[in-house]
């Protein structure tokens, strides 16, 4: 090797680690000139413009003209909050830079930002690095292995922006994220280090003693060009956390300042949720008046998520979207410095839609759904669905898929030309059952076939009647020839004109036992819930006490029921005498709709409330699965899985200390139906009483609810 080259590698070899790195070429140009050690200055060092100290700016970024255009704003994934091996807590310390920058493109990350624990060390070695292989590729001397590594570095970081920054400890343990621009060299953050009180032996520890007042360092921090982040403030070591024994005004400096730019919670993801750290700083509140832009990352200390602790989050496991012209630290500081709070959100990553025909497998054949995998045969046509069609009719209604075996190991057969199947069995309806029946029909897929769901109110005009075979009723899974008997009850559900109680007086304190339920017939529209009976019912009095078993045994709770509304209250034939009973056979089920819920899982039961009537207890259950609220449920019902949930809820009481928790989520017992999949019972404690929700698939969590589950 000539002499020259030979004293620039000793040259290297003996730089301290306070350098600044230089920008990665794409041509293997010659690299810079070796930076010389500074001798400590009590002034602040400035950052470097120059070329050789870019830290990382990437080749991309860079047009013919020296600078790129702005483009169309575009969401962009952000992780600010990474750690590498150079944090004594990092729990996977054989994981290399490298390694980091292949799973945040794994994450689909934009832009990510090394925070260690006071210190810029992950970030310089990893330009050393990078300095050190161009040497090697200048000198000619790079083996396979480190030229492979070369060009991996290159391609990451023209496609991933990494910003420079550290994790700042503050006096009383207060954490603080410094993201810094693209160019400042890692002699300058190391400067403000140990401005700030960081000894420098202690870089890389979260435990450093007495630093800096938390103001001081946001004041600090911003005047050296850094975005200022308090980090995970509503939890531990946050500026915002519940329990902080400070004065109020202590809180609202450390969260109002006007060099802290932005605030990093743990609870961005429930959005407008009223516990929400990022509704708290809304600047709803006259003491919190300034409106804090609120992100969310992921503080990550390894690669992925640790399976047995939901907090070990892995990179990009909570990252942030931003609306941005170009992945850059300048559109990041003008987003934060702006007013325009729509430009930030929390990533949710795509969930796939729960298979609804696959959940319904599951359950198979039951009192209000059946299945068929053809919709014609050659010997009865439409007959045979048009069969299951009637008997729900003349019960409470239900679903018929057609195309699709109830047993689940069976492949989905599917509907080749669903138009048309659905068309034959619209027209084999309208010609054969009597009287008419509004059905309808639309087109589902499971495991990437069409499937067929005809959905079927209960009738108003009971009985149905299929001219082929006559008329039909449900018996379990079955859908058989209707007794004499059925057919006479059923005439007489449709004749008989329901009473209602004459409201009673307005007594203080006065609650009416509920004795029955009487109501109008429900509208087409609002009875087409799938495989959930639908009934337009009212109670008989305007109170009525329900047994609540959400947080413990034996606590009531008193609750109105609403009267139906003159338009669609019949008139009474008479009136009872108070307090005697009513006729309560119309005390069956019926449902509405519930809404999402953020928390719950989706798929499952949940049993919110309880009341008993002549020794039989009525239930309200929480479909997860369609979103709805079923009334008036009991033990001996015909779906399987609000009897199961019932009968757990009833025999099974819930020990918190036998629940395997994920911080608030919980697993509480698991079981595998004959057939079918794994079903889970999980735990909710985060709202004061836990909830539980019974037979809840794995399909039907997301990532937090994953996180409970053992292992594999």
């Amino acid at each position: 090797m000539p002499p020259h080259q030979v004293a620039v590698c000793r040259r290297r070899s003996e730089r301290s680690a306070s350098i600044s790195p230089t920008r990665i070429r794409r041509n293997g140009a010659t690299p810079s000139a070796p930076v010389a050690p500074v001798a400590p200055s009590s002034a602040p060092p400035a950052a470097d413009p120059s070329p050789s100290a870019a830290s990382g700016r990437r080749p991309r970024r860079a047009s013919a003209a020296g600078e790129h255009r702005p483009i169309e704003p575009t969401w962009r994934r952000l992780d600010l909050h990474l750690h590498t091996a150079a944090s004594v807590d990092y729990q996977e310390p054989g994981v290399t830079a490298l390694d980091i920058l292949r799973r945040a493109e794994e994450r689909g990350l934009d832009v990510i930002a090394f925070t260690d624990h006071n210190s810029v060390r992950g970030y310089a070695d990893l330009w050393r690095e990078i300095e050190d292989l161009e040497l090697l590729e200048y000198l000619k001397r790079l083996q396979p292995a480190e030229e492979e590594r070369l060009r991996e570095y290159r391609r990451l970081l023209a496609k991933i922006l990494l910003l420079p920054g550290f994790e700042f400890t503050a006096t009383f343990g207060f954490h603080i994220l410094a993201i810094f621009p693209e160019r400042t060299s890692v002699r300058l953050m190391e400067h403000l280090l140990l401005l700030l009180g960081v000894p420098e032996e202690r870089f890389g520890s979260g435990e450093v003693g007495a630093t800096s007042d938390v103001l001081r360092v946001y004041e600090v921090l911003a005047d050296h060009g850094a975005l200022v982040i308090g980090a995970h403030v509503n939890s531990t070591h946050g500026v915002a956390m519940q329990g902080l024994r400070f004065g109020g005004q202590t809180k609202i400096a450390y969260t109002q300042d006007p060099h802290l730019h932005a605030l990093e919670v743990t609870d961005l993801a429930l959005g407008p949720h009223r516990r929400s750290t990022a509704r708290f700083f809304s600047g709803a509140k006259p003491e919190y008046p300034r409106r804090m832009h609120c992100i969310q990352g992921s503080d990550a200390h390894r690669l992925d998520r640790d399976p047995q602790r939901e907090s070990n989050l892995g990179i990009g496991d909570r990252a942030t979207e931003a609306l941005l012209p170009v992945a850059s630290f300048a559109a990041l500081k003008e987003l934060f410095l702006g007013d325009d709070f729509e430009r930030t959100r929390p990533y949710e990553p795509y969930v796939a839609p729960i298979d609804v025909v696959k959940a319904a497998r599951a359950e198979g054949n039951t009192a209000v759904q059946s299945f068929h995998e053809s919709a014609s045969t050659k010997k009865t046509g439409v007959t045979h669905v048009l069969r299951d069609v009637v008997a729900l009719a003349n019960g409470d209604g239900g679903v018929v898929y057609v195309g699709v075996s109830p047993f689940e190991k069976r492949p989905v057969a599917g509907v080749a030309d669903p138009a048309a199947a659905a068309a034959e069995l619209a027209a084999g309806a309208l010609d054969q059952i009597a009287p008419p029946l509004a059905i309808e029909i639309e087109t589902l897929e499971s495991d990437g076939k069409a499937v067929l769901a005809l959905q079927v109110p209960p009738g108003l005009e009971k009985p149905y009647a299929l001219g082929a075979g006559g008329i039909f009723v449900r018996h379990g899974g079955e859908s058989t020839a209707a007794t004499r008997d059925e057919i006479v009850a059923m005439v007489r559900e449709v004749v008989r004109t329901p009473s209602l109680p004459t409201p009673p007086g307005n007594g203080a304190g006065s609650v009416a036992t509920l004795g029955g339920v009487n109501g109008s017939h429900p509208s087409e529209s609002s009875s087409r819930s799938t495989g959930i009976e639908s009934a337009a019912v009212v109670a008989a009095s305007p109170t009525f006490r329900r047994r609540s078993r959400r947080g413990g045994r034996g606590r009531t709770e008193e609750q109105v029921a609403p009267f139906p509304s003159p338009e669609t209250r019949p008139e009474p034939e008479s009136s009872p005498a108070d307090g005697a009973p009513y006729d309560d056979e119309d005390l069956s089920e019926f449902t509405e709709d519930a809404g999402p819920d953020p928390v719950a899982p989706r798929s499952g039961i949940e049993v919110l409330y309880s009341f008993e009537q002549d020794g039989q207890t009525y239930y309200t259950l929480r479909d997860l699965r369609n979103e709805k609220l079923i009334h008036n449920v009991t033990r001996s019902t015909d779906r399987r899985i609000f009897r199961s949930a019932i009968v757990q809820r009833e025999e099974q009481e819930v020990d918190l200390s036998q629940v395997r928790w994920s911080g608030d989520r919980g697993l509480w017992r698991s079981y595998k139906p004959r057939g079918g999949e794994r079903r889970y019972h999980l735990i909710y404690r985060g709202d004061g009483e836990p909830r539980v929700f019974y037979g809840v698939s794995e399909e039907g969590m997301d990532d937090a609810w994953r996180a409970t589950l053992p292992a594999r």
